[in-house]
């Protein structure tokens, strides 16, 4: 027992110099961890905190991990705060450990925002805790420090972060300290793959066909048990736009008419359909998810203007003057903050191509030359940061190119033939893009896909559109 509080007096962050009994009985001295505990005393489930060897009063203060992000974007770096408060003014010394975990394993990393924190690593874990400057003693009433932590690369499900904290008296000895643990749980970012009728995070076969006489048919091929479905709506004039725009996770079957401005939704839970006007003759409609609820947003670039409008399933109407005469609407998530950016796609002729994008987090502009006039524009994420990639396919040689948002380099390989359609999607779920073409004159499917191999799948009929080839500019 005597060992174990050896341990833990250890950890103690509070103390100077203190003495413990041996256990032949001899009264030695051994410094405490003032400068910051070791590895594993962050309250997680397989790590102590020595709640149990430090002795005192009732605990009437308070510890906890605040602004912690509610979900997390692969790659993406935020910052928080671990607060200590309490109204006891014998509280005069502070101190803490952190750690993130995914399950039992370590969940991105920490850094530290000033000279209060340190960071640790031991047995594959990255801990996060003060150093001596960051005890703040003499300090009374509250203690807080300031972390910055940087996402896993991918998706790993929930990351909890487990902390334990000090809150100590300054008196040279175990007697007297209060300890604390807590947590804080941020789930993974859910980024449904578009053209996911099923709601099984895979882009499903699905086509188009436009009917003169008995309507427009829509047609797709579950990725989660085989099956076809099939749906009558709209006309041969319409312009599709399948989209989330229920947020249940589940493509809706959808279109806009040219002539009226009037968008149709068929939804995916019961087959009822809404309508309601948003947009006039001329405009290009882009719906994508512009507030970060989780559901499409109807939305019209007008090119005669170069006018974005965007009806925000959250309430009101967005209205930005953004790009130039002949741009293309490119709308996606480049900045990975789960909301879609206001993007172009310029053709400048001989001057190659150029990407205007407006990044939602601080309405910065980013721009880059990538891509020739002849050249798709075919936008995704394609890396699985969860930031979409600038890309383009050039159909004279078959060839993709794409920019890594991370580091705005680029790699590229061929995938096609120059009459084939481009129809990019995530086809296996694994949060990455995949390349792929729809070939018309044998109505076969394509997709490499990134952890599953090429699909090859003969899924259509002469005249059909493929419908992840919609948005492709």
């Amino acid at each position: 027992m005597r060992k174990i509080k050896f341990a833990c007096l250890l950890l103690f962050a509070g103390l100077g110099i203190f003495g413990f009994f041996s256990e032949s009985g001899f009264v030695q001295t051994a410094n405490s961890f003032t400068a910051g505990p070791p590895a594993g005393f962050s309250g997680a489930p397989d790590e102590n905190n020595c709640a149990s060897c430090h002795l005192g009063p009732a605990s009437v203060g308070q510890f906890a991990i605040l602004n912690a992000p509610a979900s997390y974007t692969p790659g993406q770096t935020y910052q928080f705060q671990v607060r200590h408060t309490t109204a006891d003014t014998t509280r005069l010394k502070w101190g803490f450990q952190m750690t993130a975990l995914a399950g039992q394993n370590s969940a991105g990393t920490f850094a530290n925002a000033n000279g209060n924190t340190q960071t640790i690593t031991e047995n594959g874990r990255f801990y996060i805790q003060h150093t001596t400057a960051g005890t703040y003693t003499g300090q009374t009433l509250s203690a807080e420090w300031t972390v910055n932590w940087t996402a896993p690369s991918a998706l790993v499900g929930p990351v909890t972060f487990y902390a334990a904290g000090n809150q100590a008296n300054n008196g040279n000895g175990p007697d007297g300290d209060q300890l604390y643990t807590t947590n804080s749980v941020s789930q993974a970012t859910v980024r449904r793959p578009i053209f996911d009728f099923d709601g099984d995070s895979k882009t499903d076969l699905s086509i188009f066909r436009p009917g003169p006489v008995t309507g427009a048919e829509w047609w797709h091929l579950r990725s989660s048990d085989g099956g076809n479905r099939a749906t009558q709506f709209g006309t041969s004039t319409d312009t599709v736009v399948p989209a989330d725009f229920t947020g249940d996770g589940k493509t809706d079957i959808a279109f806009w008419r040219p002539s009226t401005g009037f968008w149709y939704v068929l939804r995916s839970d019961d087959l009822s359909f809404f309508a309601f006007p948003f947009g006039a003759t001329g405009d290009i409609p882009t719906p994508a998810d512009y507030d970060g609820d989780g559901k499409s947003d109807a939305a019209v670039y007008r090119p005669s203007t170069t006018t974005w409008f965007i009806s925000r399933s959250t309430g009101g109407t967005q209205i930005s003057n953004f790009g130039a005469a002949n741009d293309l609407p490119v709308a996606a998530d480049y900045d990975g903050d789960g909301k879609a950016d206001i993007a172009v796609f310029r053709r400048n002729g001989q001057s190659g191509t150029e990407w205007w994008l407006q990044r939602s987090t601080d309405l910065s502009v980013f721009a880059v030359q990538f891509g020739s006039p002849t050249d798709k524009a075919v936008s995704g994420d394609y890396t699985g940061d969860g930031k979409a990639d600038i890309a383009f396919w050039t159909p004279s040689s078959g060839n993709w190119f794409v920019l890594r948002s991370e580091d705005l380099s680029y790699f590229a390989f061929p995938f096609g033939t120059a009459t084939d359609v481009p129809s990019p999607g995530d086809y296996d779920g694994d949060g990455r893009f995949d390349a792929a073409v729809f070939r018309p004159s044998t109505s076969t499917w394509f997709a490499q896909r990134s952890t599953a191999g090429t699909l090859i799948q003969q899924f259509g009929t002469a005249g059909d559109v493929p419908l992840p080839s919609v948005f492709v500019r």
